[in-house]
Order: structure tokens, then C-alpha cells, then sequence
């Protein structure tokens, strides 16, 4: 009890630490993990793709699917971003009343059922963000839906931290973001906290960028803390962090319903159109594949088909006599 509360005192202390434009993003992030059975990988896309078009077209939730690359394979993330907890529940339920509106309230309820075949596990996870611990976040919304929207990958590390040292971590990364926003060449770290749904602490630190090549040349941590920095950092480090994981993602636009401040930044990207089958018609028609048909042709195809059969069946009759034939000799006594 005593821990919940010094936890909701810190929460309380960065909600008054953070900008006001920072809160306009939501000071919460809802993240549903899940790992995919791989028989039941394309089962699972198509039921994402089909939850991500009904909020799209009737006003559900919004999140941003990503796709590992690197790390455990068959790992999908869905994010969105909430700015309480009372904001969790009204999305759960725009969410399903979109899926009901696009498919029928059982249509729904089932295929509920047949996403949860298609995993083998999932994990749902409240994330506080810690703006008083990132680096050189954009300062109001519209710079915020900027970098999220030209963003095509995430870095992610999962910090997680042993018992009584967690403002051990806290100071260090302080450390480390004064130190690095000095530095011209840093890119921004975003670092959020799990409150709900992890087994003891765990801190999130979050890259974004817009192509691989974005993860080249950027300044090491001895050019970001100096000598003596970096050796404060490794005994931290080793003294309150129990393990940590990366993971490489990259963004789905096909499965996400963005907020529209993000999707508008880049629409080509976030509202992919859906592939036509015309279109491939078209193609094979301009190449003679589905030519229309004249009157000429299809009596030509006619008498082709018609020549077809004559041929058939004199093979057949051809057929016939020689085994006619084959009986008759079968049936005469040898000499």
C-alpha cells in the first residue's frame, strides 16, 4: 500500500513537471502486446486489417500497430494513447461499437474468439510517461504529431529495474537527458513507466526514426556523458537494472487507425488505399490477357471448341476399333 502510494506522489510530481502542450498527447500509453501462432499469421492479419477499417470508417479507437523486426519473432504492439484511466474504458467501448456498426454485435463476439485463436499469448500493459526523464521532446502537439507521423520504426528498450533502486535509475536518467539535450547531435528519447500489468518496475526507452539508416552515425555515450559520466553509468547501470531487452519495430499502417493529427502528416503512408483486383485486370487486359471479346473471336473460339471434340471423338472411335480389333485376335485359337 505504502509503495502504491509513493508511486502515485511520483505520478503526481511529473504530471506538474511536464508542459502543458505535453499533456495534450495524453499522459497515458495503453499498449497491447501480442505474439502470433505462426500457422495463424495471416488469420491474424486479416482480422486486423479488418478491426483497423471499422474504426476507421465508424469513429472507434486509435492506435499505431508495430511489427518486431528485431527481437522475439511473431511479436505485434498496438499503442494508443489515453489521458486517464477513465479514458481506457470509453475507448474499449468505441472500439467494439465499431466493430458491432461494421459487422453485427455476433459477427463481432466471434471474431473476438478467432483473434484470441490466433495467438499464443498477449500482454496488456499502462504505460505512464515519464517527460520529466525524456530527451528534447517536441514541445506542442502539432511537433509531436510530426515526428510520430514521418516516423516508419521505434527502438524500444525494456528497462527493468531491482527492488529499491529504482531512484537510482530515475537520477541517472535525469543525468543523461541534461547531458544529451547539450549535445546537438542527439535525436529524442521518449521514457515511460509501467503501472499496470508488469511484474515489479519497468521503463520503457523509446527512439523513433524514419528509415534504418537513422539509427547510423549518432553520438556515442562517452561523447553524450564523457569519461567520467560513462563510468557512473555502468555502475548504475549494474547496480539497478536487473535485465534489459531491445526490440527493433516497425510501424503497420495497414493495421492502425492513427489519431488524425498523425495520419494527416503523411496520408499515403497511414491511409495505404486498399489493393483492387480491377487493377490487375486492367494490366492483363492491356496486355491481351482479358481482351474484350469480338463477335469474330468468340466464333472462332466456337469453331475451335467445336474442332476440338470432332478430334476427341475420332481418337476415341480410333480407340474403340483397335480394341475391337484386339478382341477379335484374342479370340482366335493358335495353330
Amino acid at each position: 500500500m505504502s509503495f502504491r502510494r509513493a508511486l502515485w506522489a511520483v505520478a503526481v510530481a511529473v504530471c506538474l513537471a511536464a508542459p502543458v502542450a505535453v499533456h495534450a498527447q495524453g499522459d497515458y500509453l495503453d499498449v497491447f502486446i501480442v505474439k502470433v501462432k505462426p500457422e495463424k499469421h495471416a488469420d491474424f492479419l486479416a482480422l486486423a486489417r479488418k478491426y483497423a477499417d471499422a474504426n476507421r470508417r465508424f469513429n472507434g479507437d486509435r492506435w499505431i500497430a508495430l511489427q518486431a523486426l528485431y527481437g522475439e519473432g511473431g511479436i505485434y504492439q498496438f499503442t494508443s494513447t489515453r489521458k486517464d484511466y477513465a479514458d481506457t474504458d470509453k475507448a474499449a467501448e468505441a472500439f467494439m461499437l465499431a466493430a458491432s456498426k461494421a459487422f453485427g454485435k455476433e459477427a463481432a463476439q466471434k471474431m473476438n474468439q478467432d483473434f484470441d485463436n490466433c495467438l499464443v499469448w498477449s500482454r496488456s500493459e499502462l504505460r505512464r510517461r515519464r517527460w520529466d526523464l525524456s530527451r528534447k521532446a517536441p514541445g506542442d502537439p502539432e511537433a509531436y504529431a510530426k515526428l510520430i507521423g514521418e516516423s516508419r520504426l521505434l527502438r524500444t528498450n525494456a528497462v527493468h529495474i531491482r527492488p529499491g533502486h529504482v531512484p537510482d535509475f530515475e537520477a541517472l536518467s535525469k543525468e543523461m537527458k541534461e547531458a544529451g539535450e547539450k549535445n546537438p547531435d542527439t535525436q529524442p528519447v521518449f521514457v515511460s513507466q509501467v503501472i499496470e500489468g508488469s511484474k515489479g518496475a519497468t521503463f520503457y526507452v523509446s527512439t523513433l526514426r524514419s528509415s534504418m539508416g537513422g539509427f547510423d552515425h549518432n553520438p556515442t555515450l562517452r561523447e553524450i556523458l564523457g569519461d567520467e559520466g560513462l563510468k557512473k553509468f555502468q555502475q548504475i547501470n549494474a547496480d539497478a537494472v536487473e535485465t534489459a531487452e531491445s526490440t527493433l519495430y516497425r510501424f503497420n499502417p495497414e493495421l492502425s487507425n492513427p489519431p488524425e493529427e498523425v495520419a494527416k502528416v503523411a496520408m499515403d503512408f497511414w491511409r495505404p488505399k486498399p489493393v483492387i483486383v480491377a487493377a490487375a485486370r486492367s494490366r492483363q487486359s492491356r496486355d491481351g490477357l482479358l481482351a474484350p471479346e469480338t463477335r469474330d473471336r468468340r466464333r472462332g473460339q466456337t469453331q475451335d471448341r467445336h474442332a476440338t471434340r470432332r478430334r476427341q471423338r475420332a481418337g476415341q472411335e480410333t480407340v474403340a476399333r483397335k480394341k475391337g480389333q484386339w478382341h477379335r485376335l484374342a479370340s482366335v485359337p493358335p495353330p
